[in-house]
């Protein structure tokens, strides 16, 4: 039953990346979402956007990894993401540019923090 542990992945990493979304919101970060609902929606929408940008993005030999260009590429295309998705997901809001790069940076470090704190106990 390998489309059951794909399906649960799936579903596992909306409702991390949803709660990611809920923390970043809470601290008033440049980002506001209305309730875990519009989180969920906002987490599917984002991966969707991410994923078509970052495979445009290769089109055109651009690395989102490896040094600090790809980093700072890579923090844009973030922002711009958030920004994208903010204007198909309603209960998502994005105060502007700064704002989207500020809630990107949040998103990032909450996710390396929680990520370090389930690998403690072998997660």
């Amino acid at each position: 039953m390998p489309i059951l542990g794909t399906i649960l992945g799936i579903v596992v990493s909306i409702v991390l990346a949803a709660i990611v979304l809920m923390i970043v919101s809470r601290l008033n970060m440049g980002l506001k979402v209305a309730d875990f609902k519009a989180a969920a929606i906002a987490a599917v929408v984002i991966a969707v956007i991410a994923g078509v940008i970052t495979w445009f993005l290769g089109l055109f030999s651009v690395s989102l990894s490896g040094d600090l260009i790809g980093a700072i590429v890579a923090l844009i295309v973030a922002a711009v993401v958030l920004l994208a998705a903010a204007k198909f997901v309603p209960g998502l809001e994005v105060k502007g540019f700064g704002g989207a790069i500020i809630a990107a940076i949040g998103i990032a470090v909450v996710t390396f923090l929680g990520n370090w704190f389930l690998g403690l106990f072998g997660l």
